[in-house]
């Protein structure tokens, strides 16, 4: 065969390169098609339930129990019945058996609890699986190594459990946020009556079959589901000594004054407008990731979210030039698609929220871009969106969105961009990108947040502590210090 044979055999050279699917598969979860509460090891049916839906498709998944106030106090009952008659005496070496056990089997469950909380609640696999279920696993494996050396963690206070904690957990994160409550929790000896979001409680209602691997004594975690109204019950029972609380500032204002004068402990993490600061020197490739995975991952629905991005004005012009490209090759579709990297919205409400916001961001006078993507007919979908010419005082600046929505500013100086970037009534998070380490430790003590990242964002650990300060809560979860809201010291 001669040369130009061989030539004319060759395949043609496509001209541009497209992902192919590359779905989960779904049947890796089994559901049942009607869910009651767990209360003292065992499934109450309930009175009343309600439907949960797959956000991408609105199609229903199952019948979920909507807790009456009777059956609220049945699950406080048991929580209190296990405390009083074994949990709280059990020693700490054998309660850190129970949360390694509850470790290991979330590790050999993880990619079914992936597949359940990216149907349930929008978010792309790659995300349940890469993120929130190795740092479910590791939250329990961190506070198991923590049971037994209490004395350590708090030398000459002798350190004893509470008793019941009542602990409420948002829709944006439900199985990283047990892991964040109900971790703790256990290795202090309480026991715990948990209540997951009414629009995600699935994860937390397959957690309820690792207890039983793990043979967790019956009552020691009880998950009761419902809207508000379960968790407006839990809050003022008083058979709770403890309330333990994530999710909207709204939400949190009303459970402070509903606890104020009780005597109950409270933590409290709320809501963040996180400023992600970039100076000229930062290397401007990696900070574009950075602002990518501060704003879009998991949709923006995240407190922490880096959803106010403030450059310096020197390199606006290159940097938003490059996010914008970099927007164009993100792929929005199905939560269960390994490729895709921006799942649906949780729920219309919230849909209707993030729409409503924009809005008022353009007609303000904010400039909006966002890419081209074609996005699902079913579901609940927005897409990546970026505002460029935004004044401080626009409401995109100023309240939460919880979407895939990013609000830039400029600054000429830091101290400018410290006085932008604290103008705000959230304190949780913020990110700093340069290349002076002086710099990150000047800005990191001015800033008025109780997380502040360096030359990354979004990078979460179980033994760093994390919290705001204002309107974004009190308190803190993870680290040493995540275990002393649930304890009391002689």
């Amino acid at each position: 065969m001669s040369k130009l044979e061989r030539k004319q055999d060759r395949a043609p050279v496509p001209s541009e390169w497209e992902y192919a699917p590359a779905p989960e598969a779904r049947d890796l979860v089994k559901l049942r098609e009607r869910y009651g509460h767990f209360v003292g090891g065992e499934w109450l049916e309930p009175r009343e339930t309600y439907t949960t839906i797959d956000p991408a498709d609105e199609q229903p998944l199952a019948e979920i129990g909507q807790a009456t106030p009777a059956e609220v106090d049945l699950a406080i009952g048991a929580a209190r019945e296990a405390f009083e008659n074994g949990w709280s005496d059990v020693s700490a070496s054998e309660r850190a058996k129970y949360l390694f056990r509850i470790a290991r089997i979330l590790q050999e469950r993880s990619r079914e609890f992936a597949v359940l909380e990216s149907l349930n609640g929008g978010k792309p696999i790659r995300e349940s699986r890469d993120v929130d279920l190795p740092l479910a696993a590791a939250h329990f494996f961190y506070y198991a190594g923590w049971a037994d050396k209490l004395e350590y963690a708090f030398p000459n206070r002798s350190p004893r459990p509470i008793g019941v904690a009542g602990q409420i957990i948002p829709w944006n994160f439900p199985l990283l946020m047990l892991a964040w409550k109900i971790a703790p929790a256990l290795a202090t000896g309480n026991t715990v009556v948990l209540k997951p979001a009414e629009t995600t409680p699935l994860s937390a209602l397959l957690f309820c079959d690792v207890l039983r691997q793990a043979e967790l004594p019956p009552g020691v975690v009880n998950i009761i589901t419902g809207d508000g109204r379960t968790g407006a019950e839990l809050v003022k029972h008083p058979g709770v000594d403890k309330i333990a609380f994530t999710g909207s500032t709204e939400v949190g204002k009303a459970i402070q004054r509903e606890l104020a004068g009780t005597g109950k402990r409270l933590t409290l993490e709320l809501g963040g407008k996180a400023a992600n600061v970039i100076f000229d020197d930062a290397a401007l490739d990696q900070a574009v990731e950075g602002i990518v995975n501060g704003i879009y991952f998991n949709q923006g629905h995240v407190c922490c979210a880096g959803s106010r991005l403030l450059v310096q004005e020197s390199i606006s012009d290159p940097l938003i030039g490059k996010l914008k490209r970099r927007l164009a090759t993100l792929r929005v579709g199905d939560p269960l698609d390994k490729n895709t990297d921006v799942g649906a919205i949780n729920s219309r409400q919230q849909l209707d929220k993030i729409k409503e916001l924009v809005a008022s961001g353009e007609e303000e006078g904010a400039e909006i871009y966002q890419p081209p993507c074609r996005l699902p007919e079913k579901g609940y979908w927005f897409a990546p969106t970026v505002f460029t010419n935004v004044a401080q005082s626009y409401r995109i600046a100023q309240e939460e969105i919880f979407g895939p929505v990013l609000s830039v500013l400029t600054f000429r100086t830091p101290d400018e961009a410290v006085e932008k970037a604290n103008n705000t009534p959230y304190g949780l998070s913020a990110g700093v990108w340069t290349e002076k380490g002086s710099r990150i430790l000047a800005m990191s003590q001015r800033l008025r947040a109780g997380v502040i990242w360096a030359n990354t964002y979004n990078r979460f650990d179980p033994s760093s502590p994390f919290g705001g300060y204002r309107e974004s809560g009190f308190g803190r979860e993870g680290g040493r210090h995540g275990l002393e809201p649930y304890l009391e010291f002689e």
